[in-house]
């Protein structure tokens, strides 16, 4: 079973996505994992994207597809894999198609974990620190006992630049802009499946594990 989980910042794809494999016994294919296990083991494309991300650059996508390749090429894909973090473009998603189909193989289920953008605002923009012991809060899930108060010394939490609403509006809105040509390209070739995010945890994988299950 070859999956693609699709998400965007705060879908909670990362919390399925431990679920997915655990459930069905395939391995996790993140491109970040792939990218350090090349670099570690001084493959020649490993070595060839070293080169480029030491320069601050981005890696080309030949380069990223071959690394991708040789990854979705060892014993532990045999009976699937579920892919995250690419493709993230058209070209890459094709390019993914036609090394697949070298492989015997194609995609069998694209999952988009589907959550509304002012929901996901809502639990991005969530989390308060405290400045003196650390320690994290959520307004929506782990609130303190009184609002801007650290439960443990009394701190007064603030908020990370990047936990802001404008920031987080900003990131969601790139991330839609990147990701709708792919639901597009998938849905085109009939394996995109949409999984609605905005439930309990449980209930989004209920309702993968009921799909992947035919």
């Amino acid at each position: 079973m070859n999956i693609i989980l699709m998400g965007l910042p705060g879908a909670g794809k990362g919390t399925q996505a431990e679920r997915i494999v655990k459930e069905f016994n395939i391995p996790h294919i993140s491109t970040g994992d792939m990218f350090r296990a090349a670099v570690k083991d001084e493959t020649p494309l490993g070595l060839e994207a070293k080169s480029y991300m030491d320069k601050g650059l981005l890696v080309p996508d030949e380069v990223v597809i071959g690394i991708v390749r040789d990854r979705l090429a060892k014993d532990d894909c045999a009976k699937g894999f579920l892919l995250d973090g690419f493709p993230r473009t058209v070209p890459q998603a094709e390019a993914l198609t036609a090394t697949l189909h070298e492989l015997g193989r194609e995609i069998d289920y694209v999952l988009n974990v589907d959550v509304p953008r002012d929901l996901l605002i809502g639990r991005l923009t969530g989390r308060w620190i405290c400045p003196v012991c650390g320690s994290s809060y959520h307004t929506l899930f782990n609130p303190p006992k009184a609002e801007g108060v650290c439960d443990k010394d009394g701190g007064k939490l603030y908020q990370r630049d990047d936990d802001k609403t404008e920031v987080v509006a900003q990131r969601l809105d790139v991330n839609i802009a990147q990701t709708q040509p792919l639901i597009e390209y998938y849905s085109g070739h009939g394996v995109l499946r949409t999984i609605d995010g905005n439930q309990d945890i449980d209930g989004v994988f209920a309702d993968i594990a009921s799909l992947l299950r035919g």
